[in-house]
């Protein structure tokens, strides 16, 4: 409904990943060269780790759309809560084997088969595996495991691992020396600094098509520092509230009084048992990530259904408020 209001395009903060919004800051800049330079490379292991909300999620998709379809076939798994058999099978079915009722050992011959086809024909695969905090040690071990399939000089197998900060203890841990040897880049995707935030909230205003309206006074971008920590899912959730307050309340202009209102909201919701509260709080002090769990495929769907429900009642408001000014005239 804000979209008709501000003349955008389209929401520009919905939370759902999407590569087409992805946002060069410093820290992103760098780590989407280290995927670039692992890619370049073709072995071994490339770790991304980040905080909640960090955005590595949306940095993968944006490789992903840089790759070459022609050289690289990626494989992605997002429900990295699986034992070794599990993702044998996940990265079997995406490359288009039977793996139902097929044995271990079935699986693995299979695989190889279907890599080795790949080189043959000039392409190499790349598996993506995120929220790979999740991955029981067993699984990195077959992982490792998978990336002995090779020629005599070139590896079937590429894998880059995106998991939360926690991540890293586990590559610590003694039984998974040989994976460590094999890494061959990591880094760690920090949040957005101060004076990145009006940059980002710019950007992804201008990809739907902002042309100056609503406006923004310098002390929002401070303020919203303040509020989220810099993490791009928080500003996300922030900054659609404040055009859905904006639309409700005809203001064409956020300022911090008008930020501090929604922000206001937000502390009512996250202080009252029974609203829905999604993990994290409008102040840097009542922050706490490690109880936020990461949003999976099925919450993301979940939350698309709900903007299109959102946006169905938002239009209902929106011609109601139309019938509204009309008869006022």
């Amino acid at each position: 409904m804000y979209e008709n209001f501000y003349n955008f395009t389209a929401r520009p903060f919905r939370l759902s990943p999407d590569h087409r919004f992805y946002f060069a800051s410093r820290g992103h800049g760098r780590a989407l060269s280290y995927l670039k330079y692992g890619v370049s490379q073709g072995e071994g292991f490339i770790v991304i780790t980040g905080d909640i909300g960090t955005g590595k999620t949306t940095l993968v998709n944006a490789l992903q759309k840089e790759l070459d379809q022609d050289r690289v076939h990626a494989i992605k798994v997002t429900n990295s809560g699986l034992d070794e058999c599990d993702l044998l099978r996940m990265v079997a079915s995406s490359l288009n084997i039977a793996y139902e009722g097929v044995s271990k050992t079935g699986l693995l011959k299979g695989i190889e088969q279907a890599l080795n086809g790949f080189a043959q024909r000039g392409r190499r695969v790349l598996l993506i595996i995120d929220e790979a905090q999740n991955l029981p040690i067993s699984t990195l071990e077959e992982l490792r495991m998978l990336s002995n399939f090779q020629t005599i000089s070139v590896p079937y197998l590429q894998t880059f691992l995106l998991g939360q900060k926690e991540f890293v203890r586990t590559l610590r841990m003694p039984g998974l020396e040989q994976l460590r040897q094999r890494v061959t880049a990591s880094y760690h995707l920090s949040a957005l600094s101060r004076d990145e935030i009006e940059p980002y909230i710019m950007h992804r205003l201008r990809m739907v098509g902002w042309s100056g309206e609503p406006e923004f006074t310098p002390d929002v971008f401070e303020s919203i520092f303040e509020v989220t920590g810099g993490i791009p899912r928080r500003i996300n959730s922030l900054c659609e509230r404040l055009l859905l307050y904006g639309f409700v309340e005809n203001i064409k202009c956020f300022d911090r009084e008008v930020l501090d209102k929604v922000v206001d909201e937000f502390k009512d919701e996250v202080t009252n048992p029974a609203a829905n509260n999604d993990g994290w709080q409008p102040t840097v002090a009542l922050m706490d990530d490690a109880a936020a769990p990461a949003p999976s495929d099925a919450l993301i769907e979940r939350l698309d259904i709900l903007e299109e429900r959102l946006d169905a009642l938002e239009d209902i408001v929106r011609l109601g408020m139309s019938d509204l000014r009309s008869g006022a005239r």
